[in-house]
């Protein structure tokens, strides 16, 4: 199975994206994985995403963002098609209300069964809950891209938040990822 994981680059102050160093981590135990760091610009991360898709022709895509005040990694069931959040993205771009993609569905969710996988993982030790949402800033945005393409390119995908090394170090977060695509397979 070829997999393409992505991460972000830094933004919002944030150094050392941890989203960044755990598919780094991920796709050196994995032969069949490829990563890309992706800059956090709206619009942007999701057109550069769906350019490697095309390229690259991956099965499965695991896209990853920081989650910085969360406690566990988070992989996120759904994604919603609005823009909106009072931080401007890396070219200064600032959303207060606007759909990902005009005219697409309100929301889309991952055709994985993610309640079961997290359980599993937690029932494991391992720090993992399940998120519903990926909110409504860039990490959201590519979501619902990643989502909205993947019956046109015959991909699986999924959207894992990761909070900072300090509350999960990017080699457990790295473990969660191989095992969310493992379990995928």
């Amino acid at each position: 199975m070829r997999v393409l994981l992505t991460g972000f680059e830094d933004f919002g102050g944030v150094t050392e994206n941890p989203s960044w160093l755990a598919v780094q981590a991920a796709a050196r135990r994995m032969k069949e994985a490829e990563c890309v760091r992706l800059p956090v610009v709206y619009g942007e991360a999701g057109r550069r995403l769906l350019e490697e898709i095309r390229e690259k022709r991956p099965d499965f895509v695991l896209a990853c963002g920081a989650a910085i005040g969360r406690e566990n990694v988070t992989p996120e069931l759904m994604a919603i098609n609005y823009r909106y959040a009072r931080a401007a993205d890396n070219a200064g771009n600032l959303m207060l209300g606007k759909p990902v993609l005009e005219g697409g569905e309100t929301a889309l969710m991952t055709s994985l069964p993610l309640p079961v996988l997290v359980e599993k993982l937690r029932e494991e030790g391992l720090p993992c809950s399940l998120s519903v949402s990926a909110g409504s800033y860039v990490c959201n945005d590519l979501y619902y891209t990643l989502l909205a393409s993947r019956n046109e390119w015959g991909y699986r995908g999924l959207f894992v938040h990761v909070p900072s090394a300090e509350k999960v170090d990017p080699e457990t977060a790295a473990e969660i990822l191989v095992r969310l695509v493992r379990e995928a397979e």
